[in-house]
Order: C-alpha cells, then structure tokens, then sequence
C-alpha cells in the first residue's frame, strides 16, 4: 500500500462529515433555493427592480458555491486573510449580509406580485408574470430564512469559541 492511498479515506471522511453536518445541508438547501430564485426570473421577463433581486441571488449563490466547495474541501486555510482563523466569522459574515440583503428582495418580489395580481384570473387570457414573480418570491423568502438560520448557527458557535466550521 503506498502512502499516497492513506489520506483518502480521511478526504472522504471529511467530505462525508461536511454532507451530514447541520451547516453542509444548510449550504445545499442554500444553493438550491438560490438557483431556483434566479433561474426563475432570468427565465422570464423581467425590469426595474426585479434587477436588484437577481443581483443578490447571482452574487449569494456564487458565494455559497465557494464557501461550499473550499469547506467540503477543507482548504480553508489556503484562502487569504478569511481563512485558517478567521473561517467561522467569514462564514458568519457572508449569513448576515445575504440574510439582510434577502429582506429587501423579498419586499421587492412581494410589491411585484401585488402589482400583477390582477391577471391571475381565469378569465385573463394574456401572458402574465404573476405566477413567476409569485415562485420568485417564495424563494426568495425561503432563502432568508436558510440564510438567517445559518447566521444564528454560526453565530452561537462563535460566540462558544469554536474556531472550525464543522
């Protein structure tokens, strides 16, 4: 057995660890709701403030990819001045700032939802964004609440002095 073939069980071990824990289905369930949200508008039309909301969802969604993948990784300590230490208050910083960024994009979705409410009737014949606005608000909510309950997460155990993220 050569000493290249030791370390891969605990890669996989890791990895495994990370899929299971709280924060690694918190990461996914991040990512999907993410992905549905701007899939969901850039797949229709869309102007105004609606430009806002897929803003925060793109740049949140690349973010958590990253933090996903460096975390699944373990490679933490190769990223420069947010790594090694400083990790879990990286990590809690990126949660706040979607979290709080989320809560206007859920009022903007909302207002947008209210305003084409009109032609979610059966007897309006023309195209309508009221249901894609509706999907995008629903999303967007429960993206907030991933997000929020991922601040609190991280938030407690920095608070106890843990210094890992899982």
């Amino acid at each position: 057995m050569s000493p290249q073939a030791t370390p891969q069980p605990q890669v996989r071990k890791n990895i495994v660890g990370f899929l299971k824990s709280f924060l690694g289905i918190i990461r996914i369930l991040q990512i999907i709701f993410g992905a549905g949200l701007w899939v969901t508008i850039a797949a229709n039309k869309y102007e105004g403030s609606i430009h806002f909301v897929l803003f925060v969802a793109v740049l949140f969604w690349l973010l958590t990819l990253a933090l996903f993948f460096v975390t699944l990784l373990n490679k933490q300590d190769l990223v420069p001045i947010l790594g090694g230490d400083h990790w879990l208050l990286s990590n809690l910083l990126h949660d706040v700032a979607a979290a709080v960024l989320y809560l206007p994009a859920i009022g903007v979705m909302i207002h947008k939802t209210d305003k084409y409410s009109y032609c979610n009737r059966s007897e309006y014949k023309y195209p309508c964004v009221y249901k894609v606005y509706f999907t995008a608000a629903v999303f967007a909510c429960l993206c907030a609440v991933v997000y929020l309950l991922s601040a609190i997460f991280n938030g407690c155990r920095k608070c106890r002095g843990e210094k890992t993220v899982f």
